[in-house]
């Protein structure tokens, strides 16, 4: 074919292509970039709030030694943890990240002074708390983590008295392994600690409930309430 005869090369087009094809990847280092801003704006967060948590936890038990069993119950002790793990919950998507998995043992310190908190009250006071530890593995070595997990999340939400103490063994925590030692705690996981007794694998929220009567009393008294309540709306219109 004749050299004049071939249609000139349109690189406007070349040139467009490329520019939107850099506009989409640089805004997509944006939003990652933004992402991961943000993320680690919720770790340093919640490492602060561990920290002053751990803090407050020793400073409680201090007042609390001070004072007349009268004035103690279950109400005034914090709540904090549940809201501590939905947060970590959220962020655990990235397992790799070395400044996560610091924050998670650190948080795993806090539960287990909370928890020995709670144990020399209840020595002290006769207070008889609704605790649960809650020690697993990772899903390919843990088949029925995930469905535990669901039906603890259903009890923390259902009955925000119960405390509920989670521990990843893939992490290093040495007063986490103490701990284990204490309660005979081995593999397989799922295994769960309740009133001292441990249980290795899956427990319905039913076998829950049995083991702890006080969740089914619960029940009853909030059945009442809502039946009593019912018959007074009734009554008065």
């Amino acid at each position: 074919m004749p050299e004049h005869n071939r249609k000139p090369v349109d690189w406007s087009k070349y040139v467009m292509t490329f520019i939107i094809t850099a506009l989409i990847f640089g805004a997509a280092l944006f939003v990652n970039n933004l992402l991961d801003k943000s993320r680690a704006g919720d770790l340093r967060s919640i490492q602060d709030t561990i920290s002053l948590n751990i803090l407050s936890s020793e400073t409680q038990y201090d007042l609390l030694r001070e004072t007349s069993c009268k004035n103690v119950n279950d109400s005034i002790l914090s709540t904090e943890l549940n809201s501590l793990e939905k947060k970590l919950s959220y962020l655990e998507s990235d397992q790799s990240n070395e400044e996560f998995n610091y924050i998670k043992k650190y948080y795993e310190l806090l539960q287990i002074k909370d928890f020995s908190l709670m144990q020399r009250l209840s020595e002290k006071c006769g207070l008889k708390p609704i605790s649960i530890l809650y020690f697993y593995g990772s899903k390919s070595d843990c088949a029925d983590c995930e469905k535990t997990s669901a039906v603890l999340n259903h009890l923390r939400n259902t009955y925000p008295n119960v405390r509920i103490y989670s521990f990843d063994r893939r992490l290093s925590v040495s007063a986490v392994d103490t701990l284990a030692k204490i309660y005979k705690v081995k593999e397989p996981y799922p295994v769960l600690v309740i009133n001292d007794e441990t249980y290795t694998g899956f427990l319905s929220i039913e076998k829950m409930k049995e083991i702890l009567p006080e969740l089914k009393k619960i029940d009853k008294e909030r059945a009442l309430n809502q039946k009593n309540s019912t018959t007074t709306n009734s009554t008065n219109r």
